[in-house]
């Protein structure tokens, strides 16, 4: 069904309107730092509104670790808006923090400086903090402190349908599954190709590394690096985990993903099990045992998603109601962007991730996962040096080689989307790529590198300076008044959801706890 000519396809594409209305949303994590350019001890500041219930403004790990959240937009100049918009009203708010622009953390002085985000006394409240309890039991709270950004995507409906009819099949929930599900093999397999042309982490500072093992090179008295790395972050020093590194997901059926999934959410794992449910005072540390706490807690390039308002736990959420949207996670932020991401980054993934979902997708596999693996890999540390090697279908090719190909089709997508929008914004950001593709220096970490070489500063000093940069340039830029008084209503209203919700609670965290873990209920 899905092994139609690509050509046809693109003609049967070329002119539909649905294509200027591709669904985007952002979600970036952002330290806050205190004036001497450590990771801030103060909490979640009460004028962004409660971190538990505002739609926009939350925290991830930390309570010093914003979470800033646009709303599901048909245009990326729109989203983009809203991002700087959220990011202007912060900036309101704090007095003498800055926002931390870099996935890599600032200084840091050992884990009791980081605190863990608290978000009240209600049932899903304790939730999210004993979750994060066990986040820093199983891997320690500095992996916790690294930020990324999260670009999630979906296509309308009628895109659907039209895309099912080109096809001759019926529009069904199955249809759209095996479509998602096939555009994340793809993305997968391209995933080194990400890391290479948006990486942004080639260094770090040195007190993220005390105590720890590691291969970098000094590159100044305060700072680490590969001289040819992308993405530390999405390398072994970043956020990765040994265990779930060894367990291989199947992506080809949401059946397949279900049955790769279980065994790490419902089968204990020794390592767990010895720390223990509960601490020596007999209060949650963890959520389980098992090698996920919950399945956010897996750490792979792309995530299917079900719909946001939905009482089940992910994984039965799929399985009845589908997959609403996809959720792509390897991307770093950018420093040299206040937003950690522009408006170019995003017309190449919508354009790459409509070729992931139209191109053929094979199946995947225990060794195809494992060659996805490896190329990762390679790209995190050597991505940048002209004579590395990829292996693409068990034969070794040149990045270069592996790469032109794939953007060679994807700027046939990205004309496809400018046809309908009447520019070129697609087609000039696939082309962006190819530069980067031919030549490493353009590379957002290559830049990054010559930035700490130009300026003669360390990796923390780089980054200090860009987000002071950003800070004067999003103040410079002030909101409208009505646009602050709405964010400063959505603050007041999540302060009475948070307040309503814990009044309202009945039933005890224990019960609240057993009843989310079970796989076997309906809503």
């Amino acid at each position: 069904m899905l092994e139609k000519k690509f050509s046809q396809l693109i003609a049967g594409f070329r002119g539909h309107p649905d294509l200027g209305r591709l669904n985007h949303g952002l979600e970036k994590e952002a330290l806050r730092i205190d004036k001497h350019g450590y990771l801030s001890k103060k909490p979640h500041p009460s004028a962004l509104g409660s971190s538990l219930t505002h739609p926009c403004i939350t925290t991830d790990f930390s309570e010093a670790q914003l979470e800033l959240v646009t709303k599901v937009h048909t245009s990326i100049e729109s989203c983009m808006q809203e991002m700087e918009e959220i990011h202007r009203f912060v900036y309101d708010v704090l007095d003498d923090e800055l926002l931390w622009p870099s996935s890599m953390p600032c200084m840091l002085r050992g884990e009791k400086s980081i605190p863990l985000a608290d978000y009240g006394k209600s049932n899903i409240g304790q939730f999210k903090r004993v979750y994060r309890q066990g986040l820093a039991l199983r891997y320690g709270k500095y992996m916790q402190t690294i930020s990324g950004l999260h670009y999630n995507f979906s296509l309308p409906k009628t895109l659907w349908a039209h895309y099912a009819e080109l096809l001759g099949v019926d529009d069904t929930m199955d249809f759209r599954n095996q479509c998602y599900l096939g555009l994340i093999r793809n993305v997968r397999r391209y995933t080194w190709l990400l890391v290479y042309l948006f990486g942004t982490s080639p260094a770090v500072c040195g007190s993220f590394l005390a105590g720890r093992a590691h291969d970098l090179e000094p590159f100044d008295g305060e700072s680490f690096y590969l001289p040819h790395a992308t993405s530390l972050r999405m390398g072994p020093l970043g956020y990765q985990s040994v265990v779930q590194g060894r367990h291989y997901l199947s992506f080809n059926t949401l059946v397949d993903y279900r049955e790769s999934m279980l065994p790490l959410l419902s089968e204990p794992y020794s390592q767990y099990e010895e720390l223990g449910l509960q601490s020596s005072n007999g209060e949650f540390q963890q959520l389980s045992l098992s090698p996920l706490q919950i399945e956010a807690e897996s750490y792979t390039p792309i995530r299917p998603k079900p719909k946001a308002k939905c009482s089940l736990r992910p994984l039965l959420a799929l399985e009845k109601h589908g997959i609403e949207y996809v959720e792509v996670r390897c991307l770093d932020l950018n420093p040299f962007f206040s937003t950690g991401i522009d408006r170019t980054t995003l017309y190449f993934l919508d354009a790459f991730l409509l070729f992931a979902l139209l191109i053929p997708s094979p199946r995947d596999s225990q060794e195809r996962w494992e060659e996805d693996q490896r190329n990762q890999t390679i790209v995190v540390e050597r991505g940048r040096d002209p004579n590395v090697e990829l292996m693409v279908d068990g034969e070794n090719c040149s990045l270069t080689r592996s790469g032109r190909p794939i953007l060679d089709v994807v700027i046939q997508i990205a004309g496809l989307l400018d046809e309908v929008d009447k520019g070129s914004t697609h087609v000039d950001a696939v082309a962006l790529q190819i530069e980067k593709l031919q030549d490493p220096s353009k590379t957002p970490s290559a830049r990054l590198l010559q930035q700490m070489a130009t300026w003669e500063k360390s990796y923390y000093r780089t980054i200090e300076t860009l987000s002071k940069q950003h800070r004067d340039n999003l103040r410079s830029q002030q909101l409208p008044a009505t646009r602050r008084q709405h964010y400063r209503e959505l603050a007041m209203q999540s302060h009475r959801e948070q307040h309503e919700l814990e009044n309202a609670e009945t039933s005890s965290f224990e019960h609240y706890l057993e009843d989310f873990m079970q796989f076997e209920r309906s809503e």
